[in-house]
């Protein structure tokens, strides 16, 4: 945690719940490394206070930008004098800054975080079938990220399920504008017969929580996304690789995004930093889980740790994960093992 003055710029990041955000554990120690007076703290408002929060909080003059997570990324929206275009393809933001007129803008890093983790896993998106769980903020930013033309083109298909009635129909329909895949709503979270499969709903944040989909009907070659970031390992995560398919969690999106909002922000010397990291499937040195976040994802021993690397690579001792820094900090290659396997750019 950076120190905090009088002078310290404050940032908040709104959600309800909020427990399970790890933004703050991520971003303060950037800012105090790099030497920002800045501030990073999680506030909980609940949806019919949102507007009105927001309003009232800009008034502030040390009140510099937001952070926005469930369930507010496509309400906030109403409060935003402009957004980006892929903002407004999604319907939502998770990000808010006040420029030096006074106006607030939005911007959606979400969907490009995961269209960037799935390239660090080496995981197929282009050209594929993709079903996404959700058609809430997380759900929208993903959806709009894959119907855009990328490495290899945008996804052949993208179906979105959600228990809401209409919900997803009405999010398949704002994507469908980008004609550059097809979009569709499906009443049913049956994973048959899909090469990708992301959850973007809240299942999963509460231990008592049914799985999102039977993963037993996922093909044997189907990869699942779990973007859940609480829990860790998830129970649809251990699901799936229970029968020996491929799981990923949703931590990389997190560190594939962050150069964004840092960039987003104005924090363009640690963006640069984090750009650097992430442009390698070998190292995230910016963003090693420092502290107490370590507790929130590895339950097992997480002390036996050194510090490696000018950008704060850390060695983690016990079985769950194993660093090799190089001398000096040279670029990582980590191994991470799960059920007795070693399995390499498995990571979070």
């Amino acid at each position: 945690m950076p120190p905090v003055h009088g002078s310290t710029d404050v940032y908040l990041i709104l959600g309800d719940p909020i427990e399970q955000v790890l933004a703050p554990e991520t971003f303060n120690p950037l800012f105090a490394q790099f030497g920002h007076d800045a501030v990073l703290v999680p506030v909980q408002v609940a949806p019919e206070n949102l507007h009105s929060f927001v309003k009232a909080v800009f008034l502030a003059k040390n009140i510099k930008g937001l952070w926005v997570t469930i369930p507010h990324k496509v309400p906030v929206m109403e409060v935003l004098d402009r957004c980006s275009d892929l903002a407004r393809l999604a319907g939502a933001v998770n990000a808010i800054r006040r420029n030096a007129d006074g106006t607030l803008e939005g911007d959606l890093f979400d969907g490009e975080g995961l269209v960037n983790s799935l390239a660090y896993f080496h995981i197929a998106w282009a050209g594929q079938k993709v079903l996404i769980m959700g058609a809430g903020g997380a759900a929208a930013a993903i959806g709009a990220s894959l119907v855009q033309p990328g490495s290899g083109g945008p996804a052949a298909q993208v179906t979105l399920f959600d228990p809401a009635p209409g919900k997803a129909s009405e999010l398949a329909q704002r994507l469908s504008v980008s004609h550059t895949a097809r979009v569709n709503a499906t009443d049913s979270n049956d994973p048959t017969g899909f090469d990708l499969v992301i959850n973007a709903s809240p299942l999963g944040l509460h231990a008592n929580d049914p799985l999102p989909c039977d993963v037993t009907r996922l093909a044997p070659h189907a990869t699942l996304v779990d973007i859940v970031m609480k829990n860790y390992p998830t129970p649809v995560i251990r699901a799936v690789r229970q029968r020996g398919l491929r799981a990923e969690p949703g931590f990389e999106m997190l560190i594939q995004q962050a150069h964004l909002y840092m960039d987003f922000l104005g924090f363009t010397d640690i963006a640069a930093a984090l750009r650097q990291d992430t442009a390698s499937s070998q190292t995230h040195s910016c963003l090693r889980f420092i502290g107490k976040r370590w507790s929130l994802i590895w339950p097992g021993n997480h002390q036996n740790r050194q510090h490696c690397g000018a950008l704060g690579r850390w060695r983690v001792g016990g079985h769950h994960l194993q660093k090799r820094c190089g001398a000096g900090g040279e670029r990582n290659q980590r191994f991470w093992r799960h059920s007795g396997q070693e399995n390499c750019h498995h990571h979070l």
